[in-house]
């Protein structure tokens, strides 16, 4: 389940980074955030779309363990995505969201996809 994992972590990344770039105000509309300037749509854009197509490259330079570097890239994407999640429990800590979606739906998203790679990087 090494490589599958990748690839559909990859393609997850991808994804979330094309729709980025492309619709940048689309992808954070169910958070409640308004990107409505030309300022917050080039922060959705690099954070979201830069950010996920830069992974995206990194998980498919490991699907066929370029240099060796597969473990190290599947450890280091499966902590930005523990981060993340952990991110989501202190703002459940400190603001309380009361909806699954979005914000549980994509902290298990992100564990889930951590698992995955950490059971990529360890296999």
């Amino acid at each position: 389940m090494g490589t599958a994992s990748l690839v559909i972590v990859a393609t997850f990344f991808a994804g979330m980074g094309l729709f980025g770039l492309i619709a940048p105000a689309a992808l954070v509309r169910p958070f409640g955030i308004r990107a409505s300037t030309p300022e917050s749509r080039s922060e959705v854009r690099a954070v979201y779309g830069g950010f996920g197509i830069a992974i995206a490259v990194l998980l498919a330079v490991a699907v066929p363990d370029v240099a060796g570097m597969r473990r190290g890239i599947a450890v280091a994407v499966a902590a930005a995505l523990l981060g993340m999640a952990f991110g989501r429990v202190v703002s459940r800590a400190v603001d309380r969201p009361t909806r699954f979606y979005p914000i549980w739906f994509y902290c298990c998203v992100e564990i889930v996809a951590a698992g995955m790679l950490l059971g990529a990087a360890a296999g």
